[in-house]
């Protein structure tokens, strides 16, 4: 199982990046598949989660109202919508699949709200 992140750039304050997380020897859409972020000398937070049955789950407060997650099951892919984008967005973000036999991650990709 190989899970890949891209769309990380540097962007100004109020910009918006959709992140995409790519999936290999796993089918996104039977798991639930989290976005986490890491930023600089902080722990690793739970952004958002998309359920395999439909719907999502925030666990972010400070990402509400901004920050949506979708899937698009033909590609095998789950994305990341960030709008209105603050520098404390700054972060590396990841996405994550647990199934019953491991926990996998991506290696990240580098989110920089920036002026």
């Amino acid at each position: 199982v190989q899970l890949m992140e891209s769309g990380g750039d540097l962007v100004q304050p109020g910009g918006s990046l959709r992140l995409s997380c790519s999936a290999s020897g796993v089918t996104l859409s039977t798991y639930n598949v989290n976005w986490y972020r890491q930023a600089p000398g902080k722990e690793r937070e739970l952004v958002l989660t998309i359920l395999k049955y439909g719907g999502y789950t925030n666990f972010a407060d400070s990402v509400k109202g901004r920050f949506t997650i979708s899937r698009d099951e033909t590609k095998n892919m789950v994305y990341l919508q960030m709008n209105r984008l603050k520098p404390e967005d700054t972060a590396v973000y990841f996405c994550n699949v647990r199934t019953l036999a491991s926990d996998y991650w991506g290696q990240g990709t580098q989110v920089t709200v920036s002026s």
